[in-house]
């Protein structure tokens, strides 16, 4: 079994920072991509955020040049360093990853979600 799981997550001001942790665990052969996606009210899901098992980046135009991700293998965990908060940053965040299970072959796995809030 693998299982993503989230933490870090909950309230903060505008212009404030918090930071997220998604901790893979279980059978794991390797970790492919890893990425935040994030889901607002009323809204549909987004990616805002990937990193390739390479260390290669890519973000959203909404979150770049305020949030980084970030992986560190050994511990297979992914991070994301949220500044300069916006309450249109107010949502669902959740982490994604391909993986390969002992068992072989690729899987997408998603984490249970946590909630972020940024109050004005």
């Amino acid at each position: 079994q693998v299982q993503l799981v989230e933490s870090g997550g909950g309230l903060a001001q505008s212009g404030g920072s918090l930071r997220l942790s998604c901790a893979a665990s279980g059978s794991i052969f390797a970790i492919n991509a890893m990425a935040w996606y994030r889901q607002a009210p009323g809204k549909e899901r987004e990616r805002i955020a990937l990193v390739t098992s390479g260390g290669s980046t890519d973000y959203a135009d909404s979150v770049k040049g305020r949030f980084t991700i970030s992986r560190d293998s050994a511990v297979n965990t992914m991070f994301l360093q949220m500044n300069s908060l916006k309450p249109e940053d107010t949502a669902v965040y959740s982490c994604y990853a391909v993986i390969v299970p002992t068992g072989g072959g690729f899987r997408q796995y998603w984490g249970q979600g946590t909630q972020v809030t940024v109050s004005s």
